[in-house]
């Protein structure tokens, strides 16, 4: 009887690696190979991730995620995202070190409080929102943002991860800023950076019939919906047409490549119509790669599309969680 346990023991840890869905690894600085401690590892725009300990280690079950990339952040560095990676072996991450000018701190230190308050107040326009949930956020360390002008552009550094409040969809969030750009002339604007989602404030009845009435607002027509719907080939069904220039109808197939069984990839040649419950197009979509990969969380590589119209005027005060669903 114990040589049969001794083998069912032995049979199930021989196993468990194959069916392993905890990513394992080591965050060291690029610049030196120093380990990092206390960088964050999360799966973008979702409550899960952890932290690295002191020798720069973590393990982060990702089994409910299991096809997004990972994204791996820490003071001082910019953030890392891996597409791809294995749950099989230790994996080893290098973050790059921000570099910040001292005299740029020191040019805003002597500006104007006039002009400071001005560059804030076009970073939570442009970067929150003007939506009525971008208006509804606080960012709890604003003092963090280090402002510079170049021109006619507007950069805006963040020293440490913005605390974000939002109080129109009631949720805590933690977002790591890698690049803000706003041209005035142009009225041109960039950011990038990644987030995750730290508490959820629709407690009690009347607070979630509140914000569930909200989330849902900004969830239809979203980003995040039409990649989603476009997934399960449910665009249709759910409010939505996609049109090429000459106002045909484009089919799933001629828009989807399927691979690896559940893989998806968007692949397109030329601009995409976007219409949502609407005889005119609210948004346009321009690939910037041959084929850009997106998820059934409504998840898109962002790097690979350019989205013009409607669903770019949502900010990070209209940010959902991926595992948000209409109820």
């Amino acid at each position: 009887m114990m040589k049969r346990l001794a083998l069912f023991f032995l049979f199930i840890s021989f196993f468990r690696p194959a069916f392993s869905q905890t990513v394992r690894g080591i965050v060291m600085d690029k610049s030196n190979n120093k380990k990092i401690d206390f960088a964050s590892v999360y799966i973008n725009d979702t409550y899960i991730g952890t932290n690295t300990d002191k020798n720069g280690y973590f393990e982060l079950d990702i089994s409910r995620y299991k096809t997004l990339p990972l994204t791996i952040s820490a003071l001082g560095y910019y953030s890392l995202t891996l597409t791809e990676f294995s749950t099989d072996k230790i994996i080893e991450v290098y973050l790059k070190p921000k570099i910040f000018e001292l005299k740029e701190v020191v040019v805003e230190a002597k500006s104007p409080p006039r002009n400071r308050k001005k560059n804030l107040k076009i970073f939570r326009q442009q970067f929150l929102g003007i939506s009525s949930n971008g208006q509804k956020c606080d960012i709890s360390n604003e003092n963090d943002i280090v402002f510079r002008n170049a021109g006619n552009t507007l950069i805006a550094y963040a020293s440490k991860p913005l605390i974000i409040t939002n109080y129109g969809l009631g949720y805590k969030l933690t977002y790591y800023l890698d690049t803000f750009e706003f041209n005035r002339g142009e009225r041109s604007f960039l950011y990038q950076g990644n987030a995750i989602f730290n508490e959820d404030l629709s407690k009690g009845l009347a607070k979630k019939k509140f914000f569930d009435k909200r989330r849902k607002k900004a969830y239809l027509g979203s980003r995040n919906q039409f990649f989603s719907c476009l997934w399960s080939n449910s665009l249709k069904e759910n409010g939505f047409v996609i049109m090429n220039s000459e106002g045909e109808n484009i089919r799933y197939n001629d828009i989807v490549i399927v691979k690896s069984g559940s893989k998806k990839y968007l692949s397109y040649k030329g601009r995409i119509y976007i219409y949502y419950l609407s005889k005119s197009p609210n948004s346009y979509l321009d690939l910037l790669k041959n084929k850009v990969y997106f998820d059934r969380t409504g998840y898109f590589d962002g790097s690979g599309v350019k989205i013009i119209g409607q669903m770019a005027q949502q900010r990070v005060g209209d940010l959902l969680p991926y595992d948000y669903k209409v109820e």
